[in-house]
Protein backbone atom coordinates (compact mmCIF):
# COMPACT_ATOMS: atom_id res chain seq x y z
CA UNK A 1 0.00 0.00 0.00
CA UNK A 2 1.27 3.44 -0.93
CA UNK A 3 1.41 6.15 1.69
CA UNK A 4 -1.11 8.93 1.08
CA UNK A 5 0.43 11.90 -0.76
CA UNK A 6 1.61 14.31 1.92
CA UNK A 7 1.59 18.04 1.18
CA UNK A 8 5.21 19.28 1.22
CA UNK A 9 5.81 20.46 4.79
CA UNK A 10 8.65 22.82 5.63
CA UNK A 11 11.68 21.03 7.09
CA UNK A 12 13.75 22.48 9.93
CA UNK A 13 17.13 23.87 8.91
CA UNK A 14 19.77 21.16 9.49
CA UNK A 15 22.22 23.51 11.24
CA UNK A 16 19.55 24.89 13.58
CA UNK A 17 18.05 21.56 14.67
CA UNK A 18 21.58 20.06 14.75
CA UNK A 19 22.79 22.81 17.09
CA UNK A 20 19.78 22.22 19.38
CA UNK A 21 20.57 18.49 19.52
CA UNK A 22 24.29 19.09 20.22
CA UNK A 23 23.50 21.57 23.01
CA UNK A 24 21.26 18.99 24.73
CA UNK A 25 23.91 16.28 24.31
CA UNK A 26 26.52 18.57 25.88
CA UNK A 27 24.18 19.33 28.81
CA UNK A 28 23.59 15.59 29.38
CA UNK A 29 27.32 14.85 29.21
CA UNK A 30 27.95 17.17 32.18
CA UNK A 31 26.40 14.50 34.44
CA UNK A 32 29.24 11.99 34.64
CA UNK A 33 31.00 10.09 37.43
CA UNK A 34 34.35 10.80 35.74
CA UNK A 35 35.82 14.03 34.42
CA UNK A 36 37.40 12.29 31.43
CA UNK A 37 34.81 10.84 29.08
CA UNK A 38 31.29 9.97 30.17
CA UNK A 39 30.54 7.47 32.92
CA UNK A 40 26.87 7.20 33.87
CA UNK A 41 25.72 3.99 35.51
CA UNK A 42 22.21 2.82 36.28
CA UNK A 43 20.40 4.14 39.39
CA UNK A 44 23.12 6.61 40.37
CA UNK A 45 22.92 10.35 41.08
CA UNK A 46 24.14 10.95 37.52
CA UNK A 47 21.22 8.85 36.23
CA UNK A 48 18.83 10.95 38.35
CA UNK A 49 20.27 14.18 36.88
CA UNK A 50 19.90 12.81 33.33
CA UNK A 51 16.26 11.87 34.03
CA UNK A 52 15.51 15.44 35.14
CA UNK A 53 16.91 16.88 31.91
CA UNK A 54 15.32 14.32 29.59
CA UNK A 55 11.82 14.52 31.11
CA UNK A 56 12.04 18.32 30.92
CA UNK A 57 13.01 18.27 27.23
CA UNK A 58 10.24 15.77 26.46
CA UNK A 59 7.65 18.08 28.07
CA UNK A 60 9.11 21.14 26.31
CA UNK A 61 8.66 19.25 23.03
CA UNK A 62 4.93 18.77 23.71
CA UNK A 63 4.97 15.28 25.17
CA UNK A 64 3.55 13.92 28.39
CA UNK A 65 6.53 12.35 30.16
CA UNK A 66 7.12 10.12 33.17
CA UNK A 67 9.64 7.78 34.76
CA UNK A 68 8.57 4.11 34.69
CA UNK A 69 9.17 1.32 37.22
CA UNK A 70 12.57 0.28 35.79
CA UNK A 71 14.00 3.79 35.38
CA UNK A 72 13.19 4.57 31.72
CA UNK A 73 12.00 8.06 30.74
CA UNK A 74 8.90 7.64 28.58
CA UNK A 75 7.57 10.55 26.53
CA UNK A 76 4.35 10.34 24.52
CA UNK A 77 3.02 12.61 21.80
CA UNK A 78 -0.57 11.67 20.99
CA UNK A 79 -1.70 11.13 17.42
CA UNK A 80 -4.64 12.87 15.74
CA UNK A 81 -6.87 11.04 18.22
CA UNK A 82 -6.16 9.68 21.70
CA UNK A 83 -4.85 6.19 22.54
CA UNK A 84 -3.62 5.21 19.07
CA UNK A 85 -0.86 2.59 18.81
CA UNK A 86 2.63 4.11 18.93
CA UNK A 87 5.75 4.31 16.84
CA UNK A 88 8.43 3.99 19.53
CA UNK A 89 11.82 5.59 19.11
CA UNK A 90 14.67 5.93 21.56
CA UNK A 91 17.94 4.63 22.92
CA UNK A 92 19.83 4.42 26.24
CA UNK A 93 20.97 7.15 28.64
CA UNK A 94 23.60 5.07 30.48
CA UNK A 95 27.20 4.73 29.34
CA UNK A 96 30.21 2.46 29.62
CA UNK A 97 33.08 3.65 31.83
CA UNK A 98 34.89 6.58 30.21
CA UNK A 99 32.61 6.43 27.19
CA UNK A 100 31.46 9.12 24.80
CA UNK A 101 28.53 11.52 24.82
CA UNK A 102 26.76 10.34 21.66
CA UNK A 103 26.43 6.55 22.08
CA UNK A 104 22.80 6.05 23.14
CA UNK A 105 22.17 9.71 23.91
CA UNK A 106 21.90 10.75 20.22
CA UNK A 107 19.01 8.28 19.82
CA UNK A 108 17.08 9.95 22.64
CA UNK A 109 17.67 13.61 21.78
CA UNK A 110 17.09 13.32 17.99
CA UNK A 111 13.51 12.01 18.14
CA UNK A 112 12.67 14.52 20.91
CA UNK A 113 13.86 17.29 18.54
CA UNK A 114 11.66 15.81 15.77
CA UNK A 115 8.58 15.77 18.02
CA UNK A 116 9.39 19.36 19.01
CA UNK A 117 9.39 20.30 15.30
CA UNK A 118 5.96 18.65 14.84
CA UNK A 119 4.55 20.29 17.96
CA UNK A 120 5.73 23.77 16.93
CA UNK A 121 3.53 23.43 13.83
CA UNK A 122 0.62 21.86 15.73
CA UNK A 123 1.11 18.78 13.57
CA UNK A 124 -0.34 15.44 14.72
CA UNK A 125 0.24 12.10 12.98
CA UNK A 126 -2.22 9.23 12.44
CA UNK A 127 -0.47 7.34 15.26
CA UNK A 128 1.11 8.18 18.60
CA UNK A 129 4.85 8.78 18.91
CA UNK A 130 6.74 7.63 21.98
CA UNK A 131 10.34 8.37 22.84
CA UNK A 132 11.96 6.13 25.45
CA UNK A 133 15.28 6.87 27.17
CA UNK A 134 16.17 3.41 28.44
CA UNK A 135 17.70 3.45 31.94
CA UNK A 136 20.28 0.71 31.35
CA UNK A 137 21.46 -0.89 28.11
CA UNK A 138 25.20 -1.23 28.70
CA UNK A 139 24.85 -3.28 31.90
CA UNK A 140 27.96 -1.76 33.51
CA UNK A 141 26.76 -1.64 37.12
CA UNK A 142 25.14 -5.08 37.42
CA UNK A 143 26.66 -6.93 34.42
CA UNK A 144 23.15 -7.38 33.08
CA UNK A 145 22.39 -5.46 29.90
CA UNK A 146 19.22 -4.19 28.16
CA UNK A 147 17.35 -3.78 31.48
CA UNK A 148 15.12 -0.96 30.25
CA UNK A 149 14.15 -2.41 26.89
CA UNK A 150 13.70 -5.95 28.22
CA UNK A 151 11.16 -4.60 30.74
CA UNK A 152 9.18 -2.84 27.96
CA UNK A 153 9.32 -6.02 25.85
CA UNK A 154 8.09 -8.16 28.76
CA UNK A 155 11.36 -10.08 28.79
CA UNK A 156 12.95 -8.81 32.03
CA UNK A 157 14.72 -11.54 34.02
CA UNK A 158 13.44 -11.01 37.58
CA UNK A 159 16.35 -13.15 38.86
CA UNK A 160 18.66 -10.31 37.75
CA UNK A 161 17.31 -8.28 40.71
CA UNK A 162 19.62 -10.36 42.95
CA UNK A 163 22.77 -9.34 41.03
CA UNK A 164 25.21 -7.20 43.01
CA UNK A 165 27.37 -4.27 41.99
CA UNK A 166 31.03 -3.73 42.98
CA UNK A 167 29.90 -2.38 46.37
CA UNK A 168 27.73 -5.40 47.18
CA UNK A 169 24.44 -3.55 46.56
CA UNK A 170 21.79 -5.68 44.87
CA UNK A 171 19.90 -4.38 41.85
CA UNK A 172 16.70 -4.64 43.89
CA UNK A 173 18.16 -2.45 46.67
CA UNK A 174 19.57 0.06 44.18
CA UNK A 175 16.19 0.37 42.43
CA UNK A 176 14.26 0.83 45.68
CA UNK A 177 16.62 3.47 47.03
CA UNK A 178 16.32 5.23 43.64
CA UNK A 179 12.54 5.37 44.11
CA UNK A 180 11.70 2.64 41.58
CA UNK A 181 9.40 -0.32 42.15
CA UNK A 182 10.91 -3.64 41.03
CA UNK A 183 7.62 -5.47 41.74
CA UNK A 184 5.90 -3.37 39.06
CA UNK A 185 8.30 -4.45 36.28
CA UNK A 186 6.18 -7.38 34.94
CA UNK A 187 3.21 -5.00 34.49
CA UNK A 188 5.35 -2.75 32.24
CA UNK A 189 5.26 -5.20 29.32
CA UNK A 190 3.75 -3.62 26.21
CA UNK A 191 1.16 -5.41 24.12
CA UNK A 192 2.40 -5.93 20.55
CA UNK A 193 -0.84 -4.45 19.16
CA UNK A 194 -0.07 -1.13 20.94
CA UNK A 195 3.32 -0.82 19.22
CA UNK A 196 3.73 -0.17 15.48
CA UNK A 197 7.53 -0.40 15.31
CA UNK A 198 10.72 0.51 17.16
CA UNK A 199 13.27 2.74 15.45
CA UNK A 200 16.63 3.80 16.87
CA UNK A 201 19.05 6.47 15.71
CA UNK A 202 22.62 5.62 16.72
CA UNK A 203 26.18 6.58 15.90
CA UNK A 204 27.70 3.94 13.64
CA UNK A 205 30.51 3.04 16.09
CA UNK A 206 32.44 1.97 13.00
CA UNK A 207 34.43 3.57 10.15
CA UNK A 208 32.38 2.62 7.07
CA UNK A 209 30.22 5.76 6.61
CA UNK A 210 33.12 8.14 7.17
CA UNK A 211 35.28 6.23 4.69
CA UNK A 212 32.52 6.48 2.07
CA UNK A 213 31.73 10.14 2.76
CA UNK A 214 28.16 9.43 3.88
CA UNK A 215 26.48 11.12 6.87
CA UNK A 216 23.83 8.40 7.32
CA UNK A 217 23.52 4.64 6.92
CA UNK A 218 20.57 2.23 7.06
CA UNK A 219 21.01 -0.78 9.31
CA UNK A 220 20.06 -4.24 8.01
CA UNK A 221 20.37 -6.08 11.31
CA UNK A 222 22.17 -6.41 14.62
CA UNK A 223 24.89 -9.04 14.86
CA UNK A 224 24.45 -11.87 17.29
CA UNK A 225 27.26 -12.44 19.76
CA UNK A 226 28.65 -15.39 21.68
CA UNK A 227 30.99 -15.09 24.64
CA UNK A 228 33.27 -17.89 25.75
CA UNK A 229 35.21 -18.18 29.00
CA UNK A 230 38.20 -20.48 28.47
CA UNK A 231 40.28 -21.90 31.33
CA UNK A 232 43.45 -23.89 30.61
CA UNK A 233 45.04 -25.93 33.41
CA UNK A 234 48.56 -27.37 33.35
CA UNK A 235 51.43 -27.42 35.80
CA UNK A 236 53.12 -24.47 37.47
CA UNK A 237 56.87 -24.87 37.83
CA UNK A 238 60.14 -23.05 38.42
CA UNK A 239 61.13 -20.88 35.46
CA UNK A 240 64.81 -21.80 35.94
CA UNK A 241 64.65 -25.55 36.48
CA UNK A 242 61.92 -27.09 34.29
CA UNK A 243 63.33 -27.91 30.81
CA UNK A 244 61.42 -26.46 27.84
CA UNK A 245 60.43 -29.89 26.52
CA UNK A 246 58.84 -30.94 29.82
CA UNK A 247 56.70 -27.89 30.47
CA UNK A 248 52.91 -27.77 30.58
CA UNK A 249 52.78 -24.00 30.07
CA UNK A 250 49.17 -22.83 29.94
CA UNK A 251 49.98 -19.30 28.75
CA UNK A 252 51.75 -20.63 25.66
CA UNK A 253 48.70 -22.83 24.97
CA UNK A 254 46.41 -19.81 25.45
CA UNK A 255 48.59 -17.74 23.10
CA UNK A 256 48.12 -20.33 20.37
CA UNK A 257 44.36 -20.42 21.02
CA UNK A 258 44.13 -16.61 20.89
CA UNK A 259 45.87 -16.53 17.51
CA UNK A 260 43.40 -19.20 16.35
CA UNK A 261 40.54 -16.80 17.24
CA UNK A 262 42.14 -14.11 15.07
CA UNK A 263 42.76 -16.52 12.18
CA UNK A 264 39.27 -18.09 12.14
CA UNK A 265 37.40 -14.78 12.59
CA UNK A 266 39.39 -13.22 9.72
CA UNK A 267 38.05 -15.74 7.21
CA UNK A 268 34.54 -14.35 6.71
CA UNK A 269 32.96 -10.98 5.96
CA UNK A 270 31.09 -9.23 8.82
CA UNK A 271 32.60 -11.69 11.30
CA UNK A 272 34.78 -10.58 14.22
CA UNK A 273 36.49 -12.28 17.14
CA UNK A 274 38.15 -10.59 20.11
CA UNK A 275 40.06 -11.75 23.18
CA UNK A 276 39.81 -8.90 25.69
CA UNK A 277 40.78 -10.51 29.00
CA UNK A 278 43.77 -12.77 29.72
CA UNK A 279 44.77 -13.82 33.24
CA UNK A 280 47.79 -16.06 33.95
CA UNK A 281 48.28 -17.67 37.38
CA UNK A 282 50.12 -17.61 39.68
CA UNK A 283 51.31 -14.50 37.83
CA UNK A 284 54.91 -14.39 39.02
CA UNK A 285 57.87 -13.44 36.86
CA UNK A 286 59.79 -16.65 37.63
CA UNK A 287 56.93 -19.19 37.60
CA UNK A 288 55.57 -21.09 34.59
CA UNK A 289 51.82 -20.25 34.41
CA UNK A 290 49.95 -23.29 35.70
CA UNK A 291 46.51 -21.90 34.87
CA UNK A 292 45.46 -19.33 32.26
CA UNK A 293 41.97 -17.99 31.61
CA UNK A 294 40.82 -15.80 28.72
CA UNK A 295 37.61 -14.40 27.25
CA UNK A 296 36.40 -14.66 23.65
CA UNK A 297 33.80 -12.36 22.05
CA UNK A 298 32.48 -13.55 18.66
CA UNK A 299 29.99 -11.62 16.50
CA UNK A 300 28.28 -12.04 13.16
CA UNK A 301 24.95 -10.96 11.64
CA UNK A 302 24.56 -14.61 10.51
CA UNK A 303 23.79 -17.00 13.37
CA UNK A 304 24.77 -20.10 11.37
CA UNK A 305 28.17 -18.64 10.50
CA UNK A 306 28.77 -17.72 14.13
CA UNK A 307 27.74 -21.12 15.49
CA UNK A 308 30.11 -22.78 13.02
CA UNK A 309 32.87 -20.43 14.17
CA UNK A 310 32.23 -21.35 17.82
CA UNK A 311 32.30 -25.09 17.00
CA UNK A 312 35.52 -24.73 14.98
CA UNK A 313 37.23 -22.82 17.80
CA UNK A 314 36.14 -25.29 20.49
CA UNK A 315 37.60 -28.11 18.35
CA UNK A 316 40.84 -26.20 17.74
CA UNK A 317 41.27 -25.19 21.41
CA UNK A 318 40.83 -28.83 22.40
CA UNK A 319 43.38 -30.02 19.81
CA UNK A 320 45.94 -27.38 20.85
CA UNK A 321 45.56 -28.27 24.53
CA UNK A 322 45.70 -32.03 23.87
CA UNK A 323 48.93 -31.61 21.91
CA UNK A 324 50.42 -29.51 24.71
CA UNK A 325 49.21 -31.93 27.42
CA UNK A 326 47.15 -29.33 29.27
CA UNK A 327 43.41 -29.50 29.98
CA UNK A 328 40.81 -26.98 28.84
CA UNK A 329 37.36 -25.99 30.08
CA UNK A 330 35.08 -23.81 27.92
CA UNK A 331 31.96 -22.08 29.20
CA UNK A 332 29.51 -19.99 27.15
CA UNK A 333 27.99 -17.43 29.56
CA UNK A 334 26.31 -15.48 26.76
CA UNK A 335 24.67 -16.47 23.47
CA UNK A 336 22.82 -13.70 21.64
CA UNK A 337 20.94 -14.37 18.43
CA UNK A 338 21.23 -11.96 15.52
CA UNK A 339 18.21 -9.69 14.95
CA UNK A 340 17.17 -8.57 11.46
CA UNK A 341 15.70 -5.15 10.77
CA UNK A 342 12.29 -5.39 9.09
CA UNK A 343 12.49 -4.98 5.28
CA UNK A 344 9.47 -2.62 5.25
CA UNK A 345 11.19 -0.34 7.80
CA UNK A 346 14.49 -0.45 5.89
CA UNK A 347 12.53 0.62 2.78
CA UNK A 348 10.87 3.57 4.55
CA UNK A 349 14.13 4.68 6.20
CA UNK A 350 15.84 4.39 2.77
CA UNK A 351 13.21 6.72 1.28
CA UNK A 352 13.72 9.33 4.01
CA UNK A 353 17.50 9.20 3.60
CA UNK A 354 17.19 9.50 -0.19
CA UNK A 355 14.96 12.59 0.22
CA UNK A 356 17.88 14.21 2.04
CA UNK A 357 19.91 13.67 -1.14
CA UNK A 358 21.93 10.79 0.33
CA UNK A 359 22.39 7.41 -1.33
CA UNK A 360 21.08 4.84 1.19
CA UNK A 361 23.99 2.67 2.31
CA UNK A 362 23.00 -0.63 3.96
CA UNK A 363 25.23 -2.05 6.68
CA UNK A 364 24.93 -4.40 9.67
CA UNK A 365 25.50 -3.33 13.28
CA UNK A 366 28.29 -5.23 14.98
CA UNK A 367 27.34 -3.70 18.33
CA UNK A 368 24.31 -4.69 20.41
CA UNK A 369 21.37 -2.30 20.87
CA UNK A 370 17.99 -2.03 22.65
CA UNK A 371 16.38 -3.17 19.39
CA UNK A 372 17.56 -6.71 20.22
CA UNK A 373 15.12 -6.71 23.15
CA UNK A 374 12.35 -4.73 21.39
CA UNK A 375 12.36 -7.25 18.52
CA UNK A 376 10.41 -9.61 20.83
CA UNK A 377 7.29 -7.40 20.53
CA UNK A 378 7.64 -5.42 17.30
CA UNK A 379 9.56 -4.88 14.05
CA UNK A 380 12.73 -2.83 14.41
CA UNK A 381 14.70 -0.40 12.24
CA UNK A 382 17.87 1.62 12.77
CA UNK A 383 19.46 4.72 11.29
CA UNK A 384 23.24 5.10 11.66
CA UNK A 385 25.01 8.46 11.86
CA UNK A 386 28.65 8.78 10.81
CA UNK A 387 31.16 9.25 13.65
CA UNK A 388 34.77 10.42 13.54
CA UNK A 389 37.23 7.59 12.98
CA UNK A 390 34.54 5.05 13.87
CA UNK A 391 35.58 5.60 17.50
CA UNK A 392 33.03 4.76 20.22
CA UNK A 393 32.96 3.76 23.91
CA UNK A 394 35.75 6.34 24.21
CA UNK A 395 35.97 10.04 25.18
CA UNK A 396 37.16 10.74 21.60
CA UNK A 397 33.70 9.80 20.24
CA UNK A 398 32.64 12.63 17.93
CA UNK A 399 29.94 13.65 15.41
CA UNK A 400 29.28 16.95 13.62
CA UNK A 401 26.42 19.41 14.17
CA UNK A 402 25.62 19.10 10.46
CA UNK A 403 25.29 15.32 10.61
CA UNK A 404 23.09 15.54 13.72
CA UNK A 405 20.83 17.95 11.80
CA UNK A 406 20.69 15.73 8.69
CA UNK A 407 19.83 12.72 10.88
CA UNK A 408 16.99 14.70 12.52
CA UNK A 409 15.63 15.80 9.13
CA UNK A 410 15.74 12.22 7.79
CA UNK A 411 14.02 10.92 10.93
CA UNK A 412 11.33 13.60 10.69
CA UNK A 413 10.71 12.70 7.02
CA UNK A 414 10.47 9.05 8.05
CA UNK A 415 7.97 9.88 10.83
CA UNK A 416 5.74 11.98 8.61
CA UNK A 417 5.51 9.29 5.92
CA UNK A 418 5.50 6.30 8.33
CA UNK A 419 2.85 3.65 7.70
CA UNK A 420 2.49 -0.02 8.48
CA UNK A 421 2.25 -2.01 5.21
Amino acid sequence: TMAPEMPETPMPDARVIGAEIMAHLDALAAHSETSEGLTRRYATEEHRAAIGLILGWMRDAGMTAALDAVGNCVGRYEGNQADLPALIMGSHQDSVRNGGRYDGMLGIITPIACVHALNQRGERLPFAVEVIAFGDEEGVRFQSSLLGSRAIAGDFDMAALDRVDDDGVTMREAMRSFGLDPRAIPAMARKPEDVLAFVEVHIEQGPVLEAEGLPLGVVTGISGGDRLEVTISGMAGHAGTVPMGQRRDTLCAAAECILAVEAHASRGEHMVGTVGIVAAHPGAVNVIPGCTAFSVDLRSPDDTVRRTLVDDLVREFTAICDRREVSVEIETPHRGEAVACAPWLIEQIDAAVAQEGITPRHLPSGAGHDGMAMDAITDIGMLFVRCKGGISHNPEESITTGDAGIAARALLRFMRAFHRP
